[in-house]
């Protein structure tokens, strides 16, 4: 496993992490999302990422426990905070208020004393960015997180989040976490651009289009016990089916093939092309899942390789 820098920070995590969006206390029992974990450890991995909403607070409790098997200092974790965890009118957002509970809620749930990365899950056009930043800057200077980072924001938003946090003297962004993959490359045109002036990294999130990018929906098939054939959490994933040509697909998997890489490998791989990108972000139903895709990572991709994934995604 390689590992990049966060940021213009000295963090180090993981070119392949481990994501529980979907999976981890929904999807999952916690026996096998605990063999998960464990098998990323082994496999390298040092940065997992929760939410305070993922399956109602659930998810964060089983990261939390499983983590416990490992030193506190071998690992970085992650939460955030934004969508409604509640009817008040409170229980959303980022205003100072809802920021503290969530942090303090999530750091209860997690059984931690304090969070590697907190992101704002979203754009709060309700509460001044200001206030949204000195809540997190409070938060660091207390020890309760240690670096903060946003999901989702456009090249605008994280630019007047570096203009206010240099103004004020506040603890910058160091991470966006927006989706990107072979499908979804909308962020190279400006959230890039401004992030590497900014000394803001990508982990992104999404690398393998919601298992489209595996190869296992190929000629419109959908296995039994995959995520498009769960119709609690398949919206997502009907989408990208539907907007997908399976040529592409089938083109990038003869591909990966040739270079003795599954799909999946070559899908992650080809984010973790760009510097920017510090992580890439992977969900797993299995530790032997986890375990392949955490390959990824030693995988160089030639220039006529890289062309060759151009000329297919141009089709």
């Amino acid at each position: 496993m390689n590992y990049r820098n966060l940021g213009r920070s000295g963090l180090k995590v993981s070119e392949i992490s481990l994501g529980s969006w979907l999976t981890f206390g929904q999807t999952i029992d916690e026996r096998t999302a605990e063999s998960i974990i464990h098998r990323a450890f082994e496999s390298g991995i040092n940065f997992f990422d929760c939410a305070n909403v993922y399956a109602k607070g659930k998810a964060e409790q089983v990261m939390g426990r499983a983590l416990k098997s490992f030193a506190r200092e071998s690992y970085v974790v992650t939460t955030k905070a934004f969508w409604p965890v509640g009817d008040g009118p409170n229980d959303k957002g980022l205003s100072r208020k809802h920021i503290m509970e969530q942090v303090h809620s999530s750091l209860k749930r997690m059984e931690l004393d304090y969070i590697d990365v907190f992101y704002c899950h979203r754009y709060d056009k309700e509460t001044p960015l200001d206030e949204t930043l000195r809540a997190i800057d409070d938060c660091i200077r207390q020890g309760k997180i240690l670096y903060a980072g946003v999901s989702e924001w456009s090249a605008a938003q994280l630019q007047e989040a570096v203009h206010i946090a240099d103004r004020y003297l506040l603890d910058r962004i160091v991470v966006n976490q927006p989706q990107y993959n072979m499908l979804h490359r909308d962020i190279e045109e400006e959230i890039m651009p401004i992030s590497e002036r900014n000394g803001i990294s990508q982990v992104v999130w999404s690398p393998l289009a919601q298992g489209v990018l595996t190869g296992k929906y190929m000629e419109g098939k959908i296995p039994s016990g995959s995520r498009a054939s769960n119709e609690e959490v398949n919206t997502w994933v009907k989408e990208i089916l539907n907007d997908i040509m399976a040529r592409k697909v089938s083109m990038l998997s003869e591909l990966a093939a040739s270079l003795d890489l599954s799909l999946a490998q070559l899908a992650l791989a080809w984010t973790l092309r760009i510097p920017n990108v510090a992580s890439t972000l992977v969900g797993a139903s299995t530790p032997e899942q986890i375990e392949e895709n955490a390959k990824a990572s030693s995988v160089m991709l030639s220039y006529e390789v890289l062309n060759e994934i151009e000329s297919i995604l141009a089709i």
